[in-house]
């Protein structure tokens, strides 16, 4: 037998037919899940009793996950070569700015002098237009009055 409800039409819900709504429709986004940390080996501990005759430097075999092993200590002939190439990163980032500071200088003294060029020759053509204008003027007067 078939059902025509407002239930079992197609493109229709529960809801949608009545106000009264028995399924739950809410939509609930996944909740996230923390990634686990990754387990590593204690370094055991460094604590000597003070009787001890083992106090000072041990040597210790360290394994690859240990933290220790995971941060090796740098010796000074490292520390200096480093420093050396990071001055000498430094000067050479300091020549490439100066050599552009030297460019942009070059480039501003240039666009200076092509701007008072053209200064001048704007001058010089508005003293010759106001020449030209006046002199209209006086052969215009001059014209009209002998006629």
């Amino acid at each position: 037998m078939e059902d025509n409800s407002p239930h079992n039409m197609p493109g229709m819900t529960r809801s949608d037919s009545s106000g009264a709504s028995s399924v739950d429709q809410h939509i609930h986004a996944p909740i996230p899940i923390r990634p686990g940390l990754p387990s590593r080996r204690s370094s055991g501990t460094m604590i000597v009793p003070r009787d001890s005759c083992e106090v000072g430097p041990v040597e210790l075999e360290v394994g690859p996950n240990d933290v220790r092993a995971m941060s090796p200590r740098r010796t000074s002939q490292d520390i200096e070569a480093l420093g050396k190439e990071a001055r000498a990163e430094l000067q050479r980032h300091a020549k490439a700015l100066q050599d552009s500071l030297i460019t942009l200088f070059n480039r501003i003294e240039a666009v200076k002098e092509e701007h008072n060029k053209l200064d001048n020759n704007n001058k010089f053509l508005q003293k010759y237009i106001g020449d030209l204008m006046t002199t209209s003027k006086i052969t215009a007067s001059s014209s009209r009055s002998k006629k």
